[in-house]
C-alpha cells in the first residue's frame, strides 16, 4: 500500500478569532503550510513540536496514545488548530510529536474527502464535491 501527501495549511485559530474581531492585524495570524502525510490508520492529528512553536500554541493536556506496534505513552494535546486541506477546513486538536504533519481521520471525514493510498490521492468526496456534507443519524 502507497501513501498519501497533500499541502496543508494549519492557522492558530486564537489568533484567527482575534483577527476577525480587530483585535490582531490579520498579517499577524500565525499560519504554517506543510505537506502532510495523510494517515489513514490513525483517528487524530499529529503536528510536531517545531510546528506547534511556529503556530505560538501550547499544550493543554496530555492524552494516552497508543502506537501501531501496542506501546502507550502520555503525550501533549493542543487545540485551536485549523485545518485547512483543498479549499476546505476544520478546527481539530491535534497531539504533539515526530516530525512531520500527520492527517488523520476525524480531519479527513470532517472535510468529507477521501484518499487513494494507491495511487496517493486525496480528493473530495465526488457525492459532495463543492462542500463537505456529514451525516447524522438522529435518535428520536
Amino acid at each position: 500500500m502507497g501513501e498519501a501527501r497533500i499541502e496543508v495549511k494549519l492557522t492558530n485559530l486564537f489568533d484567527w478569532e482575534k483577527a476577525e474581531k480587530g483585535k490582531l492585524k490579520p498579517d499577524r495570524v500565525r499560519t504554517v503550510t506543510v505537506r502532510g502525510l495523510v494517515d489513514t490508520g490513525a483517528v487524530r492529528c499529529v503536528l510536531p513540536p517545531n510546528v506547534v512553536r511556529r503556530l505560538g500554541l501550547t499544550p493543554r493536556r496530555s492524552r494516552t496514545v497508543e502506537y501501531a506496534d501496542g506501546r502507550k505513552e502520555e503525550v501533549a494535546v493542543v487545540s485551536g488548530v485549523l485545518f485547512e486541506i483543498l479549499a476546505r477546513d476544520a478546527e481539530e486538536e491535534a497531539f504533539v510529536l515526530g516530525d512531520e504533519v500527520l492527517i488523520g481521520q476525524t480531519v479527513l471525514e470532517t472535510l468529507d474527502l477521501l484518499v487513494d493510498c494507491r495511487h496517493g490521492t486525496v480528493t473530495p468526496n465526488p457525492a459532495h464535491p463543492d462542500q463537505p456534507v456529514n451525516k447524522l443519524k438522529l435518535i428520536q
